[in-house]
């Protein structure tokens, strides 16, 4: 016959004792654990650029044509304090799919420490870093100057960068360098470097990401310099931007860029190098008529195409010039406002001569839908 073994006494108070210690240490680590703990965020949104277009070429047909320029769908949001992604989305207009922009994990301890990994903008001018729905003029990239670097596509790359923002007596520095996918950008396997320094003299433009205008938001005054490197060849750019608040609710805004691109980008692929620079002024109208504020801009801008690659005097060199101006009607920044714009752009050789004009609404929408109290 079996007996069941009962433990002493003393052993039970003993083990009860010890498992109500535990249980009060358990508590009191969960407690400040609950205290601490981070809500996700995540916030989408939307932007739209549509536009109607008429080219008129000094030879050949005019064409009347009506595009949906971009289709964007954003989602950001942050995953732990330190941690966040996003992803945002682009249409393309030739296949009628929507394709991936930006996938990129965010890791961040200070304004002075973010690492990004994924697919997004690499360090580069201005220009690309506010992209064609943060640009002051509404016919960007079509200068044979602004954002030339390489690219997958709209100016993003696969890499890996460190950005920090710091500040350093009168200036704010911004500092941005990374290793990105040179097979995919340029069919060479070989890795593509890029960096970019920045100085704001008056006020900061925090963040990786900067505009070209902040209509009347900020007074800025701010000069960056990037470039690109694979192997010997290089992208260089040299960028400008300053505005000035006025009359209590305007802006007086210059924007400038140098670029040269040295086998490596460009606009025209038949030229092993290419160099020039544009000027951009712009004044956002103080008092609002019906919903939105009137802005006139104008720019100009002239780029040099040299060194045709093919069999000798097969691609000769040429020079590109174009002037803008445009009539905005800013109703929300750059959520909602709409354009009429005219551009001429001549050659003085290889290409032929046009002017268009047309009409151009951008709308963008966000919103938080997770993280909110």
């Amino acid at each position: 016959m079996l007996t069941r073994y009962v433990p002493p006494v003393r052993f039970l108070v003993f083990l009860r004792g010890v498992t109500a210690c535990l249980a009060g240490l358990l508590l009191f680590a969960a407690s400040p654990l609950r205290a601490q703990m981070f809500e996700p965020t995540l916030t989408v949104g939307a932007g739209v650029q549509a536009s109607y277009d008429h080219t008129e070429p000094d030879a050949g047909k005019s064409d009347d044509q009506f595009a949906l320029n971009h289709l964007r769908l954003y989602f950001s949001g942050d995953i732990t304090k330190n941690i966040s992604a996003m992803v945002n989305t682009e249409y393309n207009t030739g296949s009628n799919d929507i394709g991936v922009l930006d996938a990129v994990g965010m890791f961040h301890t200070s304004l002075m420490f973010n690492v990004w990994f994924g697919r997004f903008l690499p360090p580069s001018d201005r220009a690309n870093l506010y992209g064609p729905f943060y640009a002051n003029e509404w016919a960007v990239y079509t200068d044979g100057i602004q954002d030339g670097y390489p690219f997958i596509s709209q100016g993003r790359d696969n890499g890996i960068m460190y950005w920090g923002d710091f500040k350093a007596g009168p200036a704010k520095i911004k500092v941005s360098a990374g290793a990105f996918d040179g097979g995919s950008a340029t069919g060479n396997s070989s890795v593509l470097w890029a960096g970019r320094v920045q100085l704001d003299f008056w006020d900061p433009e925090n963040g990786y990401y900067l505009n070209g205008t902040y209509y009347g938001d900020k007074n800025l005054l701010a000069i960056g310099g990037a470039t690109e490197v694979q192997g010997y060849r290089t992208a260089t750019t040299v960028d400008f931007l300053m505005e000035k608040k006025v009359m209590n609710g305007g802006a007086f805004t210059i924007e400038s860029e140098y670029s040269r691109y040295n086998r490596l980008g460009g606009y025209n692929g038949d030229y092993g190098k290419s160099e020039g620079g544009y000027g951009l002024v712009s004044f956002l109208f103080p008092k609002a008529i019906g919903i939105g504020k009137p802005q006139i801009l104008g720019k100009y801008a002239m780029a040099e195409f040299t060194d045709g690659i093919g069999s000798p005097g097969s691609n000769p060199s040429y020079r590109q010039q174009t002037t803008e101006a445009d009539l905005g009607y800013i109703i929300k920044q750059f959520d909602a406002r709409f354009y009429a714009f005219g551009k001429v752009t001549s050659f003085n050789h290889v290409q032929t001569n046009f002017w268009d004009a047309g009409l151009g609404l951008q709308l963008q929408i966000s919103k938080q839908i997770l993280g909110m109290k």
